[in-house]
């Protein structure tokens, strides 16, 4: 399946109907990445495909003495959820793209729900996490889940282009809205973001005390991978 220049290859048959569909592309830091990484080791997901593109660097990704793509596809047949994970930090070029990917995919497999979020640089202990919902059914649940709905405000990149689209195709999306630091690893809106996607989505938990762990792990191969990806594209378009 392809949007423009992104491929998605998948592995296995799965059966996501009315389920679930979680963002996991870094935004400002790496909460987002980080929390999606955190829920998938908690929750017992299955690698189910790859996001790819001619345009993506040309990185593998080793963990645990095994190479893996720096995009993939998590599957939980059991909670109805597919994650989107990437360790890329994309250039804004793509975002359309892989926005249109995801929706895309969504409605192959018959997706209720798309959970995506979005970093607020804030040095305020406590702020408050808010959601955007793209549809009225979206709205309600954020409320259910208690979180306040932004009234006024701009999301960019991926999860704004989601939201985009969702209000026209009638395709339910929610854009948790977190502060960060936007420096880190950091655990706290990790955390917090890990949590409030478990509100959205019946049966995902977050392991809390191993979140830490992950956190720096996560944070160092994100770290890493952008590095790498930013001297290929200094090589590339010399």
């Amino acid at each position: 399946m392809t949007s423009s220049e992104i491929i998605i290859k998948e592995f296995k048959e799965f059966n996501l109907e009315e389920g679930y569909l979680i963002d996991g592309f870094p935004s400002v830091g790496f909460s987002s990445a980080i929390a999606t990484e955190s829920m998938i080791n908690t929750s017992q997901f299955e690698l189910g495909g790859i996001i790819d593109s001619k345009i993506f660097p040309p990185i593998s990704v080793i963990k645990e003495g095994k190479p893996n793509y720096p995009s993939r596809i998590f599957i939980n047949e059991d909670l109805k959820v597919g994650v989107f994970s990437s360790y890329l930090n994309l250039d804004q070029t793509l975002h359309r793209q892989v926005s249109e990917s995801m929706l895309e995919w969504s409605k192959k497999h018959k997706i209720k729900l798309i959970v995506s979020s979005v970093a607020v640089k804030s040095e305020k202990e406590n702020s408050e996490m808010m959601g955007v919902g793209s549809t009225e059914s979206a709205r309600k649940k954020i409320e259910e889940a208690g979180l306040k709905v932004l009234d006024h405000g701009t999301i960019p990149g991926i999860p704004g282009m989601l939201l985009n689209e969702g209000s026209i195709t009638n395709q339910d999306v929610i854009v948790i809205i977190f502060n960060t630091s936007g420096e880190g690893p950091d655990f706290k809106s990790s955390a917090e973001l890990c949590m409030a996607m478990s509100k959205l989505i019946p049966g995902a938990s977050c392991d809390i005390p191993s979140l830490q762990k992950e956190a720096e792990k996560a944070e160092a191969t994100i770290k890493e991978t952008q590095e790498e990806s930013t001297h290929l594209k200094d090589s590339m378009y010399r």
